[in-house]
């Protein structure tokens, strides 16, 4: 344990969580969002996930002597990001058993008693790539992320969109790929929705676990297919400069270039955006699996350094 000499103040340090469907990634980090100590907590119940995390930060504060400045969240959803909310920070009716009605903010709040600001998981990972990644100086930016679901962040001239709530992009509808016609979806609201069609969650149902599939298996241009409408569904509306594709179903090899070519393919010569120009439009995350938490970390600097803890 780091001792403090009598009158001198703790270090102030800032936390972040990737509040993310599977595993919530945890972070310290120092005043400037230089990452000190992470640790990956599975996703379980509630109490269980909420309580493993909370240990975490409190082990790591009493090491290093500090206190907590401000915690930023990056959370799955739905979940209210309106600050002026009574619910703010609170789950609202999510796929994820057990979850709905979880009041996050609350709860870290009172299990460390610091400021506690929270956006999307999506909306925190674009933040991050905007200012340290593959969105760096960009005027606008989409960020989808793959995983046991889908959601994208969007982010323009006059901030992220539909503030102060959020998109729910993955549960866009999209064309059925002629060989995936019998799959009903995994999504409990619409069933074949983007997410219920495209996400791990879905893919597992159909074909096991996705890590296990070889790259020339057809289920990755079945993905593709979807994907690419994703990607053309923000195209041909918010017109970004930088499409950025995350997630664990993402790292599966060849999939991009797959995504690519079906996207031309669906945009059949409009726009007139050579090979080269969806290659640049399209991109993986610079930050990789870590852009969820060091944006959460990023909220909680740009709380402290504007005195806005309302997010």
């Amino acid at each position: 344990m780091t001792h403090i000499p009598p009158g001198a103040l703790p270090v102030s340090l800032l936390g972040g969580i990737d509040a993310g469907g599977t595993t919530f990634k945890c972070a310290v980090a120092d005043s400037s969002g230089h990452l000190l100590d992470t640790r990956r907590v599975p996703v379980t119940s509630p109490e269980e996930t909420i309580g493993a995390c909370l240990g975490f930060f409190r082990e790591i504060l009493t090491r290093r002597g500090a206190r907590l400045a401000c915690l930023g969240i990056a959370s799955f959803g739905p979940v209210d990001v309106d600050p002026a909310s009574p619910d703010y920070g609170t789950l609202l009716a999510t796929p994820k058993p057990g979850w709905s009605g979880t009041r996050l903010t609350q709860r870290f709040f009172a299990g460390l008693g610091s400021p506690v600001v929270l956006d999307t998981d999506v909306n925190g990972a674009l933040l991050a790539e905007r200012e340290l990644g593959a969105a760096k100086g960009m005027r606008s930016a989409a960020y989808v992320t793959i995983g046991t679901g889908i959601g994208a962040g969007l982010f323009g001239p006059g901030g992220f969109l539909s503030k102060p709530t959020h998109p729910e992009f993955g549960h866009i509808r999209v064309e059925r790929h002629p060989d995936d016609l019998g799959f009903a979806g995994v999504c409990p609201f619409h069933g074949a929705c983007l997410e219920g069609l495209a996400s791990a969650t879905a893919l597992t149902r159909r074909y096991g676990d996705p890590a296990l599939l070889p790259r020339n298996h057809p289920a990755w241009d079945i993905e593709a297919f979807y994907l690419a409408q994703a990607c053309l569904a923000l195209t041909l509306t918010a017109r970004p400069e930088r499409i950025l594709l995350g997630g664990g179903v993402m790292l599966a090899d060849g999939l991009m270039p797959r995504v690519r070519a079906a996207f031309a393919s669906l945009l059949n010569g409009y726009l007139e955006l050579s090979d080269a120009d969806i290659e640049t439009l399209i991109q993986r995350p610079a930050l990789g699996d870590d852009a969820g938490m060091i944006g959460g970390v990023t909220l909680a600097r740009q709380a402290v350094n504007t005195g806005n803890w309302d997010g």
